[in-house]
């Protein structure tokens, strides 16, 4: 491997890393309210506006199973509710319901404060910088990505 290739090795463990002590922290401070990293991050998609499973799965680049057991969960839990899809019969929306929104405000209310005590000492042209570099790197994998499976897709159907 290249010198290129190396860096870029540690620097995915490294994010694999540091999505573990997200999803740690996320759980600490959703679980007061009832919620996980997981049902959080399927929340915050669903407070825009009334959403389907497979929009969401899309979104966060999860896959619908995975959507739809944390939906069951948020359903049955009471803080969104399924209503009809307009345009389409066996897809329907999730929409946040009034605990769904509290939740919601208590959990970005702890967010807030958790974020501003860890970034207090640190430089706010360092953080844009590591925000934009992070940003390019997801487009540049998602482009890559998108690339490759069309390549599969058409040397499959060249087959």
């Amino acid at each position: 491997m290249n010198s290129q290739a190396d860096v870029f090795t540690k620097l995915i463990l490294e994010i694999f890393r540091l999505n573990g002590v997200l999803l740690a922290v996320g759980d600490r401070l959703t679980g007061p309210v009832g919620l996980s990293s997981a049902r959080w991050q399927v929340l915050g998609v669903v407070e825009h506006g009334p959403i389907s499973v497979a929009h969401v799965a899309r979104t966060m680049g999860l896959t619908r199973q995975t959507v739809r057991q944390t939906a069951e969960g948020l359903f049955k839990d009471g803080f969104i509710v399924y209503a009809d899809n307009p345009h389409h019969r066996r897809s329907r929306l999730m929409e946040l319901t009034p605990k769904g929104r509290a939740a919601l405000d208590d959990v970005a209310q702890r967010q807030a404060q958790w974020a501003s005590h860890v970034v207090a000492n640190q430089d706010l042209a360092a953080l844009n910088e590591t925000f934009g570099r992070l940003h390019q790197l997801r487009q540049l994998l998602e482009t890559s990505e998108e690339t490759n499976a069309d390549e599969t897709q058409s040397s499959e159907s060249d087959g």
